[in-house]
């Protein structure tokens, strides 16, 4: 079976060709100032063999604009996000859109998803406010069973597939970074079209498969090229600064990765932080329809 092709990193691309410093809002300040640059960068992972564009909306929450000047800027950051996704694929002729929505709080940090109503109030404003432009709901870097249940409570009714992506712990694909048993999430995960890990060392995704695949739904994975991540990076307001990229990932030892992904059941195959256009394009070439 031919792996869906799913696209690559937005952060540090974004970064990179701006020529700006990291901020702890991730892309946003470049979206707002460059916002052509995330349309081209969604139009480079189409014509590199991408099926989708996922929207540069990860960090877009209320709590990471707090304090700045994005802070009454909410919707038209999601608009933006969206029309350069939208934009860029229609330029193509064809492809998906998955509608991102990150973690509450910060990445990797299952201590400050708040309440559950309330993380399900906040992520339910989101999911309704992308959806309609949007062909997939994407919860991305879930790393606990809270998370999970909030995800999928938020964006039901919306009458659009719900995909989620665990972030699971880099040494054991087993489980999430939360140290909870990843099993224990996909029991929750009824209402899920798709179940994949992202955001994690390629050499972890192997054992996620196992577990997600347990499932009987499509699944696949995405994962990062950072070294290890940090206790630096662990703090508030973080920013990419605090990792450092592998230099034994470029993209043909990335697909080399995906290919034993692919092995253990994934049919969905992407990148997340740390890669770009040239991974996709080696993915595609190996694995996609050409």
């Amino acid at each position: 079976m031919t792996p869906t092709i799913l696209d690559g990193g937005m952060g540090q691309e974004l970064v990179r060709r701006s020529g700006t410093s990291p901020t702890p809002l991730w892309a946003t300040q470049v979206m707002i100032d460059m916002p052509h640059l995330v349309r081209d960068i969604h139009a480079d992972y189409f014509a590199a063999g991408a099926d989708i564009a996922t929207t540069n909306t990860y960090a877009t929450h209320h709590d990471r604009l707090a304090g700045t000047a994005f802070e009454n800027k909410f919707k038209d950051l999601h608009r933006i996000a969206l029309d350069m996704a939208l934009e860029a694929r229609d330029a193509h002729g064809s492809g998906l859109i998955a509608g991102s929505i990150g973690p509450l709080g910060a990445s990797y940090r299952a201590d400050l998803q708040p309440a559950h109503h309330i993380a399900v109030d906040l992520m339910a404003e989101i999911a309704r406010l992308i959806a309609p432009d949007c062909d997939i709901l994407l919860y991305e870097t879930v790393i606990s069973a809270a998370q999970t249940r909030a995800a999928l409570e938020a964006a039901r009714g919306l009458g659009k597939p719900i995909w989620i992506a665990f972030s699971v712990d880099d040494e054991d694909g087993s489980r999430l970074r939360s140290g909870e048993a990843l099993s224990d999430a996909v029991a929750l995960c009824g209402d899920a079209a798709a179940l994949l890990a992202n955001c994690s060392a390629p050499e972890a995704m192997p054992a996620a498969i196992d577990v997600l695949k347990a499932s009987g739904k499509p699944v696949g994975a995405y994962a990062n090229a950072f070294t290890q991540i940090t206790k630096e990076f662990l703090q508030n307001k973080s920013t990419v600064d605090a990792l450092s990229a592998r230099r034994d990932m470029g993209p043909e030892a990335y697909a080399d990765q995906a290919s034993n992904w692919i092995e253990h059941g994934a049919t969905l195959v992407g990148g997340c932080c740390e890669t770009g256009p040239d991974h996709i394009a080696e993915l595609s070439r190996r694995f996609g329809k050409g």
